[in-house]
């Protein structure tokens, strides 16, 4: 997918909407504009309007990329929702990367806009994918108010420095272990060139035993699956050398353009390097990760020796964080727990962009708040970022209803897969190189690791 938040909506005005009424098939009223900072919206409203709305946040998109405004992440959910009588909206955000500064004052517009136009609603639901995930959170932290629940889905609910300092981690590693120091982990000055020079190393490294050795071990401080396809069905616990080549799949293709790529986009936003490893025991974070067995594993097989290689580790000099910057990314935003509305997560056990360790960041925080009768998190047993059906992301949404109507959490891991089985296969699909690919429900019971680099309101 690889801010200072003082959310005053007096700067974020609107545009006169154009309001445009579709046929009888649609029944529903289509309404697009622009926001004061040139991000976009759309709404769209069922003639059945039941009076609920479902305010959705996108996820990361790339520096300079299209960036048009979306209230649904996909046409069966929004086509369902729409049916069931939910209003929809969301908006662009005022520009593209990182733009967690930029994404709640216009979500927070968006939703001033709709309520212009149509009035409160009797609840909205705050929903959203990926780094719309943590701006879903960030919603319902900062406006509490606006809300009635949320649903962040593959959320960064680690918060933007603790996600970072993770990728600042597997960074450090593969510049120290592979790169001779050659590759810059921070203040980058040319993402460009940087990125496809790891990209060589990384290549290079995979060709060896010890090179794999050696990327397992920063796939674990970055806590990598070991599962990349989710169309295949995950490795053995001990197929330790598939686990690797998966994770080289995710290295070559979502972690090293994070890490030494994207990262400059974050810093030119922040001013600055958010990220910091001062006092980092990489000894001790390797030991808390989920992979850790493998890289013993791995090391052995290739004849190296892994003390040797935390011991190198820790002679390389400590990044610190540039202050200006930290506050930056402490500003845009980190988590404090301080619920006051149900929140139900999703995330896939497999996912290598954000990593399902994240929940455990966030739960984390809420349990430090005392609030943990809140929120509740479920797993979807699948490779990849953001690979839930429709009809996954209905059942929960439907859950969270139930939330809201009972008082009382209803979240058994065999109902959630009969209410989603019971949508049909047009619901239960994930989308695999722009085809639909049956995906039968896949709830399951998931202990996750802690997240290695919490950065909090309690742990900062």
């Amino acid at each position: 997918m690889p801010k200072i938040m003082s959310l005053n909506l007096l700067f974020v005005a609107v545009a006169i909407p154009l309001i445009v009424i579709c046929g009888s098939a649609a029944a529903q009223q289509h309404v697009t504009g622009t926001l004061s900072d040139s991000a976009t919206y759309v709404i769209d409203v069922p003639a059945n309007w039941n009076g609920g709305l479902l305010l959705y946040s996108h996820g990361y998109v790339d520096s300079g990329a299209p960036n048009p405004a979306q209230d649904a992440s996909d046409p069966f959910t929004s086509a369902y929702t729409l049916a069931a009588g939910f209003a929809l909206a969301g908006s662009s955000y005022a520009s593209t990367g990182w733009a967690m500064h930029e994404a709640v004052p216009d979500q927070i517009a968006t939703l001033d806009v709709f309520e212009s136009m149509f009035g409160t609603p009797l609840q909205t639901i705050a929903w959203g994918h990926s780094l719309g995930g943590e701006v879903t959170a960030a919603l319902v932290q900062q406006y509490p108010a606006r809300f009635a629940a949320a649903q962040p889905m593959c959320g960064v609910l680690s918060g933007t420095v603790g996600f970072w300092n993770q990728h600042l981690d597997g960074a450090f590693a593969f510049n120290a272990l592979l790169a001779g120091g050659s590759l810059q982990v921070v203040h980058i000055t040319n993402p460009t060139l940087n990125v496809g020079t790891a990209e060589a190393i990384l290549a290079a490294a995979q060709a060896t035993p010890q090179g794999q050795a050696r990327l397992a071990l920063v796939s674990a401080l970055v806590d990598l699956p070991g599962w990349f396809d989710p169309t295949t069905s995950e490795p053995a616990p001990t197929d330790y050398s598939t686990q690797e080549a998966n994770q080289f799949l995710w290295l070559q293709s979502e972690s090293l353009p994070t890490e030494f790529a994207a990262r400059a986009e974050l810093e030119f936003r922040a001013s600055g390097n958010p990220s910091f490893n001062t006092g980092v025991n990489y000894k001790y974070q390797l030991s808390r990760s989920r992979d850790y067995a493998e890289v013993q594993a791995l090391y052995t097989a290739a004849g190296l020796s892994l003390d040797d290689d935390l011991a190198a580790l820790k002679t390389v000099p400590r990044i610190a964080a540039d202050p200006a910057a930290l506050t930056y990314s402490t500003d845009n935003v980190i988590f404090n727990g301080q619920l006051t509305v149900p929140v139900l997560t999703l995330h896939t056990t497999g996912d290598g962009v954000v990593s399902a360790e994240n929940e455990k960041a966030y739960a984390t925080v809420v349990q430090e708040a005392n609030n943990s009768d809140l929120l509740r998190e479920r797993f979807i047993h699948r490779a990849g970022h953001c690979e839930f059906s429709p009809a996954e992301m209905i059942t929960a949404l439907q859950k969270l209803e139930m939330r809201l109507a009972k008082g009382s959490w209803d979240l058994t891991i065999s109902t959630l897969n009969e209410d989603a089985a019971a949508l049909g296969p047009e619901f239960n699909v994930i989308n695999v190189d722009n085809a639909p690919y049956p995906a039968p429900p896949a709830f399951t019971s998931y202990q996750e690791m802690q997240f290695l680099r919490l950065f909090d309101a309690f742990t900062q």
